[in-house]
Protein backbone atom coordinates (compact mmCIF):
# COMPACT_ATOMS: atom_id res chain seq x y z
CA UNK A 1 0.00 0.00 0.00
CA UNK A 2 1.08 3.78 -1.32
CA UNK A 3 2.14 6.14 1.68
CA UNK A 4 -0.98 7.88 3.58
CA UNK A 5 -1.26 11.04 4.88
CA UNK A 6 -3.42 10.08 8.24
CA UNK A 7 -4.41 13.29 9.27
CA UNK A 8 -5.88 14.45 6.18
CA UNK A 9 -7.69 11.29 4.85
CA UNK A 10 -9.12 10.61 8.25
CA UNK A 11 -11.30 13.31 8.48
CA UNK A 12 -12.35 13.70 4.32
CA UNK A 13 -13.31 10.83 3.41
CA UNK A 14 -17.11 11.32 4.30
CA UNK A 15 -16.82 15.09 2.70
CA UNK A 16 -15.85 14.10 -0.72
CA UNK A 17 -18.82 11.44 -0.50
CA UNK A 18 -20.85 13.90 0.31
CA UNK A 19 -19.80 16.54 -2.05
CA UNK A 20 -19.68 13.89 -4.87
CA UNK A 21 -23.63 12.98 -4.06
CA UNK A 22 -24.49 16.25 -4.09
CA UNK A 23 -22.51 17.33 -7.40
CA UNK A 24 -23.82 14.08 -9.02
CA UNK A 25 -27.47 14.83 -7.96
CA UNK A 26 -27.40 18.56 -9.53
CA UNK A 27 -25.17 17.22 -12.60
CA UNK A 28 -28.46 14.60 -13.23
CA UNK A 29 -30.42 17.55 -12.53
CA UNK A 30 -29.07 19.97 -14.88
CA UNK A 31 -28.59 17.13 -17.35
CA UNK A 32 -32.25 15.97 -17.63
CA UNK A 33 -34.04 18.31 -15.62
CA UNK A 34 -35.85 21.19 -17.31
CA UNK A 35 -34.09 24.40 -16.37
CA UNK A 36 -34.25 27.06 -19.49
CA UNK A 37 -34.96 30.33 -17.06
CA UNK A 38 -31.24 31.98 -16.24
CA UNK A 39 -32.31 33.13 -12.84
CA UNK A 40 -33.40 29.51 -12.27
CA UNK A 41 -29.83 28.40 -13.00
CA UNK A 42 -28.09 30.60 -11.01
CA UNK A 43 -30.62 30.13 -8.15
CA UNK A 44 -29.86 26.62 -7.99
CA UNK A 45 -26.27 26.89 -8.62
CA UNK A 46 -26.14 29.51 -6.00
CA UNK A 47 -28.02 27.14 -3.01
CA UNK A 48 -25.67 24.20 -4.09
CA UNK A 49 -22.63 26.00 -3.71
CA UNK A 50 -23.91 27.03 -0.31
CA UNK A 51 -24.79 23.53 0.64
CA UNK A 52 -20.98 22.56 -0.05
CA UNK A 53 -19.67 25.52 1.91
CA UNK A 54 -21.84 24.24 4.86
CA UNK A 55 -20.53 20.85 4.68
CA UNK A 56 -16.93 22.79 4.24
CA UNK A 57 -17.47 24.93 6.92
CA UNK A 58 -18.65 21.71 9.20
CA UNK A 59 -15.35 19.67 8.13
CA UNK A 60 -12.91 22.88 9.22
CA UNK A 61 -14.67 22.96 12.43
CA UNK A 62 -14.48 18.97 13.06
CA UNK A 63 -10.63 19.71 11.85
CA UNK A 64 -10.19 22.78 14.20
CA UNK A 65 -10.58 20.75 16.93
CA UNK A 66 -8.39 17.81 15.81
CA UNK A 67 -6.03 21.21 15.76
CA UNK A 68 -4.92 20.18 12.06
CA UNK A 69 -5.98 20.33 8.41
CA UNK A 70 -8.31 22.87 8.94
CA UNK A 71 -6.88 25.44 6.26
CA UNK A 72 -7.70 23.12 3.31
CA UNK A 73 -11.63 22.85 4.31
CA UNK A 74 -11.85 26.60 5.71
CA UNK A 75 -10.15 27.72 1.87
CA UNK A 76 -12.92 25.40 0.17
CA UNK A 77 -15.72 26.67 2.23
CA UNK A 78 -14.58 30.10 1.67
CA UNK A 79 -14.87 29.73 -2.32
CA UNK A 80 -18.14 28.07 -2.38
CA UNK A 81 -19.91 30.75 -0.27
CA UNK A 82 -18.33 33.52 -1.35
CA UNK A 83 -19.50 32.68 -4.85
CA UNK A 84 -22.93 31.49 -3.94
CA UNK A 85 -23.43 35.25 -2.28
CA UNK A 86 -21.82 37.03 -5.23
CA UNK A 87 -24.11 34.63 -7.79
CA UNK A 88 -27.16 36.05 -5.75
CA UNK A 89 -26.61 39.45 -5.44
CA UNK A 90 -25.08 40.00 -8.51
CA UNK A 91 -25.97 37.80 -10.91
CA UNK A 92 -29.80 37.22 -10.80
CA UNK A 93 -30.33 39.49 -14.18
CA UNK A 94 -26.78 39.51 -15.92
CA UNK A 95 -26.20 36.51 -17.89
CA UNK A 96 -22.43 38.20 -18.73
CA UNK A 97 -21.57 38.19 -14.68
CA UNK A 98 -22.94 35.17 -13.70
CA UNK A 99 -20.70 33.39 -16.31
CA UNK A 100 -18.07 35.05 -14.96
CA UNK A 101 -18.69 34.05 -11.39
CA UNK A 102 -18.92 30.68 -12.44
CA UNK A 103 -15.75 30.31 -14.62
CA UNK A 104 -13.76 32.20 -12.18
CA UNK A 105 -15.35 29.68 -9.10
CA UNK A 106 -14.37 26.67 -11.60
CA UNK A 107 -10.69 27.74 -12.52
CA UNK A 108 -9.96 28.58 -8.72
CA UNK A 109 -11.38 25.04 -7.53
CA UNK A 110 -9.88 23.59 -10.55
CA UNK A 111 -6.36 25.23 -9.67
CA UNK A 112 -7.17 24.17 -5.69
CA UNK A 113 -8.00 20.35 -6.65
CA UNK A 114 -4.82 20.31 -8.41
CA UNK A 115 -2.59 21.67 -5.67
CA UNK A 116 -4.27 19.02 -3.39
CA UNK A 117 -3.71 16.48 -5.15
CA UNK A 118 0.21 17.23 -5.71
CA UNK A 119 0.60 17.72 -1.42
CA UNK A 120 -2.38 15.85 0.22
CA UNK A 121 -1.14 12.81 -0.41
CA UNK A 122 1.19 10.52 -2.08
CA UNK A 123 -0.94 7.71 -2.97
CA UNK A 124 -1.15 7.50 -6.75
CA UNK A 125 -4.54 6.79 -7.22
CA UNK A 126 -5.88 10.05 -4.92
CA UNK A 127 -3.34 11.86 -6.99
CA UNK A 128 -4.69 11.14 -9.99
CA UNK A 129 -8.31 11.39 -8.97
CA UNK A 130 -7.60 15.04 -7.85
CA UNK A 131 -5.31 16.47 -10.34
CA UNK A 132 -8.12 14.94 -12.98
CA UNK A 133 -10.74 16.97 -11.24
CA UNK A 134 -8.46 19.80 -11.31
CA UNK A 135 -7.61 19.57 -14.63
CA UNK A 136 -11.36 19.74 -15.95
CA UNK A 137 -12.01 22.60 -13.75
CA UNK A 138 -9.91 24.43 -14.91
CA UNK A 139 -10.63 23.89 -18.77
CA UNK A 140 -14.67 23.96 -17.98
CA UNK A 141 -13.78 27.49 -16.32
CA UNK A 142 -11.89 28.58 -19.37
CA UNK A 143 -15.14 27.60 -21.82
CA UNK A 144 -17.26 29.26 -19.61
CA UNK A 145 -15.52 32.14 -19.56
CA UNK A 146 -15.40 31.94 -23.44
CA UNK A 147 -19.16 31.18 -23.39
CA UNK A 148 -20.87 34.30 -24.76
CA UNK A 149 -22.54 32.45 -28.00
CA UNK A 150 -23.86 29.84 -25.39
CA UNK A 151 -27.96 29.34 -25.57
CA UNK A 152 -28.70 28.67 -21.22
CA UNK A 153 -29.97 25.33 -22.18
CA UNK A 154 -26.52 24.12 -23.77
CA UNK A 155 -24.70 26.44 -20.84
CA UNK A 156 -26.46 24.34 -18.40
CA UNK A 157 -26.25 21.03 -20.06
CA UNK A 158 -22.01 21.67 -20.01
CA UNK A 159 -21.78 22.65 -16.45
CA UNK A 160 -24.12 19.85 -15.55
CA UNK A 161 -21.90 17.33 -17.09
CA UNK A 162 -18.53 18.65 -15.40
CA UNK A 163 -20.43 18.90 -12.13
CA UNK A 164 -21.21 14.88 -12.50
CA UNK A 165 -17.77 13.89 -13.65
CA UNK A 166 -16.79 15.96 -10.32
CA UNK A 167 -19.45 13.92 -8.21
CA UNK A 168 -18.16 10.62 -9.65
CA UNK A 169 -14.43 11.46 -8.75
CA UNK A 170 -15.36 13.09 -5.71
CA UNK A 171 -17.22 9.30 -4.15
CA UNK A 172 -14.70 7.48 -5.75
CA UNK A 173 -11.60 9.80 -4.34
CA UNK A 174 -13.89 9.42 -0.99
CA UNK A 175 -14.23 5.25 -0.80
CA UNK A 176 -10.67 5.05 -1.52
CA UNK A 177 -9.98 6.81 0.89
CA UNK A 178 -12.40 5.22 3.32
CA UNK A 179 -10.88 1.71 1.99
CA UNK A 180 -7.26 3.79 3.06
CA UNK A 181 -8.22 4.52 6.63
CA UNK A 182 -9.94 0.47 6.78
CA UNK A 183 -6.49 -0.61 5.63
CA UNK A 184 -4.48 1.84 7.89
CA UNK A 185 -6.67 0.63 11.00
CA UNK A 186 -6.01 -3.21 10.66
CA UNK A 187 -1.85 -2.38 10.00
CA UNK A 188 -1.69 -0.55 13.15
CA UNK A 189 -3.73 -3.12 14.82
CA UNK A 190 -1.49 -5.69 13.79
CA UNK A 191 1.93 -3.68 14.40
CA UNK A 192 0.06 -3.61 18.32
CA UNK A 193 -0.05 -7.42 18.52
CA UNK A 194 3.68 -7.33 17.46
CA UNK A 195 4.53 -5.36 19.94
CA UNK A 196 2.71 -7.04 22.83
CA UNK A 197 4.58 -10.36 21.52
CA UNK A 198 8.31 -8.77 21.60
CA UNK A 199 7.33 -7.23 24.78
CA UNK A 200 6.52 -10.56 26.25
CA UNK A 201 9.34 -12.47 24.76
CA UNK A 202 11.71 -9.58 26.10
CA UNK A 203 10.04 -9.88 29.34
CA UNK A 204 10.61 -13.69 29.30
CA UNK A 205 13.97 -13.45 28.37
CA UNK A 206 15.18 -11.31 31.01
CA UNK A 207 13.56 -13.97 33.78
Amino acid sequence: MAHINRRFIDKHWLVFILRGIMAGAFGLMALFGVMEDFEMVISVVAVFLLLMGIIDSICALYASVKKHGWLNSVIDALIDIVAAVALLFFAKNNIVVGLVIIAVYTIISGVIDIFHGFLSTVDPTDRFIRVLAGVLGCVMGIVIMNAGDFEISTFVRFFGAYMLIVGVTSMIYGVHNRSQVIEDTVARSEAAKKRKKSSKKAAKKKK
